[in-house]
């Protein structure tokens, strides 16, 4: 055996056995540079809302998601403190914006206004994307969203297992100011939906420290 075919043989069963930890990485050092007018301008901009062209996550898909620098449109950032979960919120669902952020399902969704749904992949780590959501989420958690304008204060309160079809519940909710949390159940047939209702709203830089040091863990505030 040659020592090129050695070494390219070495290198792939390397990848293989750190496949895991590699994705971890990438996803968990995604710390995108934004501002508050950055967040104004993706607002503005179109998503990808198709459900049925989310691909399941793979090494080569976060690659790719973090080569193209500028595919997410960042329009926020999630905080769960007590799973230690701590995200940016992407616009759409497309698949590079699933495999480094929580993405925005609906258009015309606003946080602290109806019902404000977020997707997400779960994964056999415990630590990134939605994982934390699935293996240690629990009713009365606290569930912080910022704009970085407000920041937006919910408290969980309920946690259930849904069919992959319910995409009723990604509907607007008038006069119910909600937010809804879905990720894939183990299986990945299933969808676990967590949800909460709205508080508290405050401006940014009245919300306690603590919150704020949690959203500089999802992105660079500028």
């Amino acid at each position: 055996m040659s020592l090129t075919i050695f070494l390219l043989l070495l290198i792939i069963s390397l990848s293989l056995i750190f496949n895991q930890q590699i994705k971890d990485y990438l996803v968990g050092s995604y710390h995108p540079e934004i501002s508050q007018t950055k967040i104004n301008s993706n607002t503005k901009k179109s998503g990808n809302f198709n459900f049925k062209k989310v691909k399941s996550l793979d090494l080569q898909m976060i690659a790719k998601a973090r080569a193209k620098k500028n595919a997410l449109h960042v329009v926020g950032a999630i905080s769960i403190p007590a799973i230690k979960m701590n995200l940016p919120i992407a616009k759409g669902v497309d698949n590079y914006t699933l495999a480094l952020a929580a993405g925005t399902m609906r258009d015309d969704q606003k946080m602290g206004q109806g019902n404000y749904p977020l997707a997400g992949h779960h994964m056999n780590s415990h630590k990134i994307l939605f994982s934390p959501l699935y293996w240690k989420s629990k009713v009365g958690q606290k569930i912080y969203l910022t704009d970085l304008k407000k920041v937006y204060e919910y408290k969980t309160t309920e946690k259930t297992y849904i069919a992959a079809t319910r995409v009723d519940v990604v509907e607007n909710t008038p006069g119910q100011n909600i937010i809804t949390l879905v990720t894939c159940d183990a299986t990945g047939e299933g969808r676990l939906m967590v949800r909460g209702k709205l508080v508290k709203k405050m401006a940014y830089k009245e919300a306690p420290k603590s919150v704020q040091n949690n959203f500089a863990k999802s992105f660079k505030n500028k």
